[in-house]
């Protein structure tokens, strides 16, 4: 006989309840003991007449309130129908969910009596951060409640033939599973809620489904329940011939105790008695009564659990893959513990306290006009069906998941409330304008879904050989998991060759159209947005793109001119283009940044949300997720190709005229442009650039800005094509490498005249620019030059910050409220920041940090901290007119700036070194440097961050030269707006003088890793070293810390900047 001990040391390794642990330990002992758990007909009668619950008379007593709990069980994901998240966050009625119309139900219940009723959830390990999430979001004062959430246990799941526990390598966490909604018992007692609740008072429990919305808390039932003076009450139904193939309610015929007969529990031999349904006429709705102190005395008695019926699923221990090991999962019922209750009692309540969603069918029936929503929040049938549902029989085979039924009802939910039967046979399409009347019956054999007219329809109706969709048909291709699709804070970036394999974009974009839609967006309102830098496999990336969406649902799009869309410019498109009936709900943006375009080079994609900002974490998360399960995609294969090259509308009609899509091609700049133009003082800057002692250059380096930058300088500013330097967009950056800085940028830099490290060299009698400024392949990044004088991002930032006023953006909202930087972003603004009085973060490196504090009023209803400044030092820099940092954005501020200190031409122009250095004697220079080790070797860095990681401990405090490390930590932030906590996100050697060294490990580059090293040394007076020379000492001491000569093999640099 197997043992149990395996299974109790892995429960106990997991620190499970000891309740649990012998809860389970019962059921394991049945399990290896052979009790097939079988209840022959013979040792059973039928149940006696029951009391129905419309025969309750009397007064219904409030004061039993406040002794009630309701608790709903909510541990299921509703993998049976496709889903992997919890059940109850699954839309049913309009936009409400489960979870929308219980939450209003007790609130109705509470103003109602007149009395706070005490709510519980009992949620699995699956389905509690998505639960607690929605409850924070959308009824943050129930979120509040004190023992909101009981946590349900988890078990091992067993290998089907040793019994021993099940592993899973790839996924620890396939090797539990819930132990079924028995574990009530357990996890009460487990928790310590049964005692508090006695303890507070509370001696009654209603307890039910989660996607069960008839079950509420009915006060009449209640003052019965309390005045049988039973144990445990359970509300019962009476079969009809739907019902005969499901469990029933039934006497043991040794002790006349009440118990359960589930399907599984029946022999062959007695399978017609068991259906018969005037012989066995009741089955449990699992809605049931519990006197809590008599549980208690049970639970006591058994010696901290309640003996309840094996139930055996056999499964496998991936769920999504049938060819991992096989194992049984054992789970308990909690009705079956109404044999437990000496003297139960069970009641018999009406159908419309019965009404689940196991399937589509009840699920289509629920959504539809066949079930209204009662005043208190309850689904009812509506009076026009007379009494009787209609019988809903969907094609088993194509809609036994959810996402079939949403394909099939993305035009809407039919009516269904003059239907009586409704059988549906192969793929169909339905709209809201369809009118189901009397029986019907729809055919399709074909292998397209073809759709049904919309109007009346009644009979049986063949769509077989109906016009399909055209050019829109979607086709379903076959696919499996690609490794490695993981998005980083910038998206999904590989090598171009890598994108351009069978189904790897594919895969990602599917991923991601999955993603956004388990997430709530609506995919077929509003226009999706695709653009990018115009790097090689942009095109045919985007119209992928369009055929996939189309295909997924997208009903508009609107694509840059050529392709292109810059960065900021997609978060402009997002959160300003109309009309509002319009607006875009995301986009693709088709870019790796400032890495290198080519063939042999890198390609990116990531997706930006409808704020206008990169997808949170949670939702790259679930891409990923989504990338490692992959079997399928779609897309409309034999949509024609978009000409992205001329602007317009292309629309193009369904064959059936069931959908109209609509390809918008627009302007690049306008968007942004026209949002740049509220931001500045344009004709303040145009009075600058047209002074004859002032001149400028901006290197878009051949990325995506060259079109931005001629829009503004030469359309709107009137300079000549001469300040726009490489501004025609290439595919390959014409072979540069567009990254805005010192070291790639180096024709700007040599006419700016500077060397790779920032230093003059000799340009003779040529005249140096007074401005330069450089930008990436996708427009978000800036590098800032003055004559022969470079300014770091870190002092440019800070600038800004002081200058603030002079942008009407910030000093029309009355001024600038705060100012965020990146952890390795120098201290400079810090001191801009406490001299102002500026809310000051520091967050980690991503820009979706920001984004947060920029929405922290709008979507979270938390402190307004708008106006909104940050950057990084990684030439990053921008505000809260959209969610990406802005290259060109930057650029009009530093031109403000010098047009703000430059409004008498007869005076001498003030430079850019002029206000660089008026800021350093006013605040200090904070000396900094970043060094790039680039295409290291991933692992020999990851072991190489690990070490100093470990040694952290050990460094604080110790003295190297004339530092002392005060502190050495990983850097961790907790988000202030909505409380998320991030990681492992740098590590730093804080001295006590306040200079810093800080190590960070990048993956976005399309092959090897990035080591970055910054150093930082604040000088309150001594501002005019070289930086080489401020900072040489602690470079020695940094490469000391780190020995990345040995873990990598150079101490030389990739990068200076």
């Amino acid at each position: 006989m197997a043992s149990f001990e395996p299974c109790k040391n892995k429960m106990e390794a997991e620190g499970i309840a000891p309740s649990a642990i012998s809860a389970f330990e019962s059921t394991f002992k049945a399990l290896v003991s052979g009790d097939t758990g079988m209840i022959p007909e013979s040792t059973i009668t039928p149940v006696p007449e029951l009391v129905s619950a419309t025969s309750i008379t009397g007064e219904p007593d409030v004061s039993l309130l406040a002794k009630t709990v309701v608790l709903k069980l909510n541990g299921g994901l509703g993998t049976g129908m496709g889903l992997d998240k919890a059940k109850s966050l699954l839309k049913v009625k309009g936009d409400d969910t489960f979870l929308d119309l219980t939450a209003k139900q007790v609130m109705q219940m509470r103003k109602d009596y007149g009395f706070k009723v005490k709510f519980m959830l009992m949620n699995s390990f699956s389905t509690s951060e998505d639960t607690l999430a929605f409850f924070d979001e959308k009824f943050p004062a129930l979120a509040a409640e004190e023992g909101l959430e009981m946590l349900q246990n988890k078990v091992p799941k067993l290998d089907a033939t040793t019994y021993e526990p099940a592993t899973c390598e790839s996924d620890p966490s396939n090797e539990w599973c819930p132990p079924g909604h028995g574990d009530l018992y357990a996890a009460l007692v487990g928790s310590g809620r049964l005692d508090a609740l006695l303890k507070d008072g509370y001696k009654y429990m209603f307890v039910s489904n989660s996607d069960n919305l008839g079950a509420t808390l009915d006060l009449h039932i209640l003052t019965h329940f309390a005045g049988t003076d039973a144990p445990f009450m359970m509300e019962c139904c009476e079969r009809t011939e739907n019902d005969k193939k499901g469990g029933h309610l039934a006497v043991r015929s040794s002790d006349g105790q009440l118990i359960l007969r589930e399907s599984a529990m029946c022999l062959d031999e007695d399978e017609d008695s068991f259906q018969d349904t005037s012989k066995h006429r009741f089955f449990n709705t699992n809605n049931l009564w519990i006197c809590l102190d008599k549980l208690k005395e049970i639970i006591d008695k058994h010696g901290g659990f309640i003996p309840l019926p094996m139930i055996m699923n056999k499964k496998t221990v991936d769920p999504k893959d049938e060819s991992s090991q096989k194992v049984v999962q054992l789970e308990t019922a909690m009705g079956a513990a109404i044999e437990c209750f000496e003297g139960a009692t069970a009641i018999v309540v009406p159908r419309s306290r019965f009404v689940p969603v196991k399937k589509c069918n009840d699920l289509l029936l629920l959504r539809s006009d066949a079930y209204i929503i009662t005043p208190d929040h309850r689904p009812v049938l509506n009076p026009k069906c007379d009494g009787v549902a209609p019988i809903i029989d969907l094609d088993s085979k194509k809609y036994k998941l959810v996402g079939a039924l949403e394909e099939a009802t993305a035009g809407g939910v039919p009516s269904l409330v003059n239907c009586k039967r409704l059988k549906v046979k192969g793929l169909v399409r339905i709209s809201n304008k369809t009118k189901f009347v009397g029986e019907v019956s729809i055919t399709n054999s074909s292998d397209e879904a073809k759709f049904v007219p919309p109007g009346e329809v009644t009979g049986e109706v063949d769509l077989t050989s109906a016009v399909g969709m055209g050019v829109l048909k979607p086709t379903t291709v076959p696919t499996s998991p690609i490794d490695g699709q993981k998005p980083g804070t910038s998206g999904l970036r590989k090598k171009t060759k890598e994108f351009m394999e069978d189904h790897y974009l594919n895969n990602f974009v599917q991923s991601t159209f999955d993603a956004i839609k388990e997430n709530g967006t609506d995919i077929s309102e509003g226009s999706l947005v695709i653009g990018g830098d115009g790097r090689y496999f942009n095109p045919d990336a985007i119209q992928t793109i369009i055929k996939m969406g189309i295909a997924n649902g997208v009903k508009r799009f609107w694509v840059g001119h050529n392709g292109l869309l810059s960065t900021p410019a997609v978060s402009a498109v997002i959160r300003e283009r109309g009309p509002i009936w319009q607006k875009a709900f995301g986009a693709f943006i088709l870019t790796a940044s400032h890495n290198p375009g080519g063939p042999d080079e890198d390609f990116g994609i990531k997706y930006n949300c409808e704020n206008g900002g990169p997808a949170p974490e949670k939702l790259t998360d679930a891409i990923y997720e989504n990338t490692k399960t992959i079997k399928s995609y779609k897309i409309a294969a034999d949509f024609p190709s978009v000409d992205v090259g001329t602007i317009g509308k292309t629309t193009v009609i369904a064959g059936d005229n069931s959908a109209e899509i609509n390809v918008e091609v627009i302007d690049s700049t306008e968007a942004h442009v026209a949002l740049l133009k509220t931001i500045f003082d344009f004709h303040a800057i145009k009075l600058l650039l047209d002074r004859d002692d002032f001149s400028m250059v901006y290197d878009t380096m051949s990325g995506v800005n060259g079109p931005y930058s001629r829009a503004v300088f030469v359309g709107e500013l009137g300079q000549s094509e001469e300040v726009c330097m490489n501004s025609e967009p290439k595919d390959d950056f014409g072979g540069g490498h567009a990254d805005p800085n010192l070291t790639y940028a180096k024709q700007l830099v040599e006419i700016m005249g500077l060397d790779r490290t920032g230093q003059k060299i000799d340009v003779g009698d040529r005249k140096v620019p007074s401005f330069g400024a450089a930008a990436d392949g996708d427009g978000d990044r800036n590098m800032i030059l003055g004559s022969q004088f470079f300014v770091t991002p870190s002092d440019s930032l800070a600038i800004i910050a002081s200058y603030a006023d002079v942008i009407p953006f910030f000093r029309t909202q009355g001024g600038l409220k705060g100012v965020a930087r990146s952890m390795p972003t120098s201290g400079a603004v810090d001191r801009v920041a406490a001299d102002l009085n500026f809310d000051l973060f520091e967050t980690p490196t991503g820009w979706k940090y920001f984004g947060n504090l920029m929405d922290s009023k709008a979507l979270y209803g938390g402190t307004n901290y708008t106006p909104f400044l940050c950057g990084e030092e990684s030439f990053g820099t921008g505000s809260d007119h959209v969610r990406e940092k802005d290259g060109i954005w930057a650029v009009l501020a530093w031109l403000a700036i010098l047009a703000s200190v430059n409004t008498d031409p007869s005076k001498p122009l003030v430079s850019v070194e002029d206000i660089v250095r008026k800021h350093w004697a006013k605040y200090g220079r904070n000396y900094y440097c970043r060094w790039d080790f680039e295409g290291v070797d991933k692992a020999k860095a990851t072991a190489m961050m690990d070490k100093m990681r470990a040694d952290s401990a050990s460094n604080t405090g110790r003295t190297m030269g004339k530092y002392t490390i005060a502190t050495a930590d990983d850097f961790t932030y907790v988000d202030p707006v909505d409380g998320s906590v991030a990681k492992n996100q740098g590590i730093r050697f804080l001295m006590s003088d306040g200079s810093r060294v800080v190590f960070r490990l990048s993956g976005t580059a399309g092959s090897g890793a990035t080591v970055r090293m910054y150093i930082e040394q604040y000088e309150p007076e001594n501002i005019d070293m070289k930086v080489s020379d401020a900072l040489e000492e602690l470079v020695k001491i940094a490469l000391e810390l780190c020995d990345i000569k040995d873990y990598c093999g150079t101490e030389t640099p990739t990068v200076i900047t």
